[in-house]
């Protein structure tokens, strides 16, 4: 089920909560009962964890025992459950909330502000805007845990530093980013917990369409958390924004900033400079506590806007990764398995990682500890340097005003293109980003083009033009080594995020503003997407796409935009598959990209309990191939490609297997595709951009029965990120189609549904699925 979120509601529910902060003393106050009162165990106990259930009941309890806190809800989650945030401060500034929060708005915008003596005025009565953010995945137990220990921390404390951060900041603590995956994950574990089968994961994605990905979702939007955070952020600017994570349990013990190169290019310097020295910080506070196994300045590049979005809004943006165990019950780390990472040996010490952990006994209270620690040291720089705070984020304001970088003048997205669904997307991501973006009033021509009445302006002289920037910009990834001539290194995440060329839509930078009337800002407007005809009518096509219990993010992606949609299809285990009669119910199977050992296995016997163990096997492997002789299609992407050929016996292979990345190397970028004619590319003008990742195939083809539909661009395909070793990829075939008995399979080498992002690619996707339940694809 897809879920929209009403801005208008948010926007009062922010308002009410501004009100009703500036109530008086709580009945309560000074009894404010502790998580151990509450749950019957201390926060970050070895082997207890509380759901979210009983997370949201202990914030109420604490918004009616202090007058520090106050908890509302900023709207539902994907499965309609509440998604809190919680305001703690002290009552005077309780009272002041408007005010502050006016404050705030204006040192966003230095256009605001009219002269240096109100200025003045703006930094001595503002306060530090600090946003904490936990539990965005949720097999990161810990962060969920130690929310409510910080909360009750700072809801109670008499301790000096701690009434130092009530006065001087403005704590937003957004207590789980997933509460969904909050439930399912700690309710998973308790119910297995002192069987052979404690501390295991869930067999399903703990968010229900992204899994792991949904920090990835930071500058689409897509997911109903991702809009509450935002909607938050953007009611507040906070100077800085913690998202406390976990990370593998067998190196350093946490991290904090600086980020490792490179930088995303449009990050202000003053917000590079403000973490790190904001990072370093937290990390000399734990490690003068005595707590081993800090490191800074390794592992995490600070590249991708997607786990970022508050570099782009003035923000600092702290990410802090501790150490994991299995999930609550705790590990044993022997001493020689202890291992590092991207720029730090963890079994030497160094100028980032001075004193190094050696291995040993490491669980839940541990990293509920570290966690409590770090975000206490965040608070307290916060506090003791608000006025450092609020002058620089001014500052990184001010110079995108003024225009700092080597920044086009404005970006015009035509009115009248053929794509209005991808246009309508990109609007709506700049406007939802707090991105100033206006209509021309009348037809206008610059930089020699004529642009139609109704086009859509961003003058780059406003407070957030770094992220449109950043959005509608080409890539250019450094080739980074490991050493000379050695292996690149590894991008955290991927190189290439520019929506005009994944969606579809022109965006056209120009040297000088436009000499035409605009019209104001834009409201954020929702997009509509509608199907193909071919999806829709009395002759459409049954659709299933398979849903083990090792579904990759990717399909999660999938089924989210089917159900975006409202597409018609239903989600098939490997019993119902391994049963048989398949085509007696169904016209098209989807597998998305994962792996053949998956598909055909799936969790091992006696990893999990039985229900969630096993794959397709040879009987479900049988009952694909009888489906598809009997003239269904089998639509596969990427990994997948690996099953159907197996499966078939085509004479086809991935040719860029086995290469080294030092031959070849796409860690994530938009490349050129040229494509055949027919009913498979039908919309298409001989060529698209297409997202390619780890992956994703390239073919060599040596069977008949397999036609070649799409192949990479000639000479260097990248278009937007970066790719080693081009010729390895070139001309080679990336989308096939192949007759088998009185059906057909569809290859994807890319994947044609990046993160709910790739829109350019969607109407392929939507051909191999269309077509009617007879015959073939012409």
């Amino acid at each position: 089920m897809s879920r929209r979120i009403n801005h208008g509601i948010v926007a009062t529910l922010m308002a009410v909560a501004l009100a009703s902060a500036a109530i008086g003393p709580h009945p309560l106050a000074g009894q404010v009962p502790s998580p151990e009162d509450h749950f019957g165990f201390p926060m970050g106990a070895a082997g207890r964890l509380a759901n979210w259930d009983d997370l949201t009941a202990y914030y109420e309890i604490l918004a009616r025992t202090s007058d520090r806190v106050v908890v509302d809800t900023l709207g539902p989650t994907t499965m309609a459950r509440p998604f809190v945030m919680l305001t703690i401060t002290s009552p005077a500034n309780h009272a002041r909330l408007p005010e502050l929060r006016e404050i705030q708005r204006r040192l966003a915008d230095p256009r605001t502000v009219a002269n240096p003596a109100e200025l003045e005025g703006l930094l001595e009565s503002g306060r530090t805007i600090v946003m904490i953010t936990h539990a965005i995945h949720s097999t990161e137990v810990g962060s969920a845990q130690v929310a409510a220990r910080l909360a009750h921390h700072l809801a109670s404390s008499q301790d000096e530093r701690v009434q130092e951060i009530l006065d001087q900041v403005i704590l937003l603590q957004i207590p789980s980013l997933n509460p969904d995956g909050t439930q399912w994950v700690n309710d998973f574990y308790n119910r297995y917990r002192g069987t052979e089968f404690e501390g295991r994961p869930p067999p399903w994605l703990y968010h229900f369409y992204t899994g792991h990905d949904n920090n990835r979702d930071w500058f689409t939007f897509h997911q109903a958390e991702t809009q509450h955070t935002v909607v938050a952020q953007n009611a507040w600017h906070p100077q800085i924004v913690h998202d406390i994570h976990q990370m593998g349990g067998s190196g350093a013990r946490i991290f904090f900033p600086p980020y490792i190169d490179p930088i995303e290019p449009n990050v202000d310097p003053g917000l590079v400079a403000a973490v790190n020295q904001l990072g370093a910080y937290m990390a000399a506070e734990l490690t003068a506590q005595g707590k081993r196994g800090v490191v800074i300045n390794a592992i995490y590049d600070g590249f991708h806007p997607g786990r970022a979005y508050m570099h782009y809004h003035g923000g600092a943006r702290i990410l802090s990764e501790t150490a994991s165990a299995m999930l609550a019950t705790s590990i044993e780390v022997p001493e020689e398995v202890v291992q590092g990472g991207r720029e730090y040996d963890a079994a030497e010490a160094a100028w980032n990682f001075p004193w190094p952990w050696r291995g040993g006994s490491w669980g839940l209270p541990d990293i509920v500890e570290y966690q409590f620690s770090g975000a206490m040291a965040l608070l307290a720089n916060a506090a003791k340097n608000r006025r450092y705070w609020l002058e620089n984020f001014h500052r990184v304001n001010e110079r995108a005003v003024t225009g700092w970088a080597d920044w086009p003048a404005a970006w015009v997205l035509p009115a009248g293109q053929e794509n209005e669904v991808g246009l309508r997307s990109i609007l709506r991501i700049l406007t939802m980003g707090d991105v100033e973006v206006r209509r021309a009033e009348s037809e206008f021509t610059a930089g020699g083009t004529t642009y139609p009445a109704g086009s859509n302006v961003v003058l780059m002289r406003q407070p957030h033009a770094a992220f449109a920037q950043t959005l509608l910009t080409v890539q250019e990834y450094p080739d980074l080594r490991e050493y000379p001539g050695g292996p690149p290194k590894r991008p955290y995440d991927v190189t290439a995020h520019t929506l005009p060329l994944l969606m579809n839509a022109e965006a056209h930078p120009l040297d000088a503003a436009p000499s035409v009337a605009l019209s104001d800002p834009m409201p954020v407007q929702e997009v509509e997407y509608d199907l193909p005809a071919e999806l829709t009518g009395p002759d459409a096509p049954r659709i299933a796409m398979y849903k083990g219990h090792q579904e990759p993010m990717i399909a999660g992606w999938t089924r989210w935009m089917f159900d975006r949609h409202e597409m018609r299809y239903d989600s098939l285990h490997d019993a119902r598959i391994r049963s048989g009669g398949l085509r007696e119910d169904y016209d098209v199977l989807v597998f998305q990209s994962q792996s053949e050992r998956s598909i055909a296995e799936g969790h091992p016997p006696g990893s999990l309990p039985a229900e969630y163990t096993g794959g397709l096997g040879e009987e479900g492997g049988a009952a694909v191939r009888e489906f598809v002789e009997a003239g269904g299609r089998l639509v596969v992407m990427e990994e997948a490609a690996d099953f159907a050929i197996r499966l078939f016996g085509l004479d086809v292979s991935n040719a860029v297997a086995g290469l080294a990345n030092t031959e070849f190397y796409v860690p994530g970028s938009i490349l050129r595709v040229d494509l055949e004619p027919g009913r498979l590319t039908e919309g298409y003008d001989g060529q698209t951009a297409a997202w390619y990742w780890r992956s994703s195939r390239a073919f060599d083809v040596r069977d008949e029965r397999v036609e070649v539909v799409g192949r990479y661009g000639e000479g260097n395909p990248v278009i937007s990120g970066w790719i080693l070793g081009p010729e390895r990829l070139a001309g080679r075939p990336a989308l096939l189609r192949a007759r088998i008995g009185r059906g057909e399979v569809i290859l994807f080498g890319f994947q044609p549904n990046y993160r709910g992002q790739s829109i350019v690619t969607w109407p392929l996707l939507f051909n191999a699925l269309a077509g009617g339940r007879e015959g073939l694809i012409g």
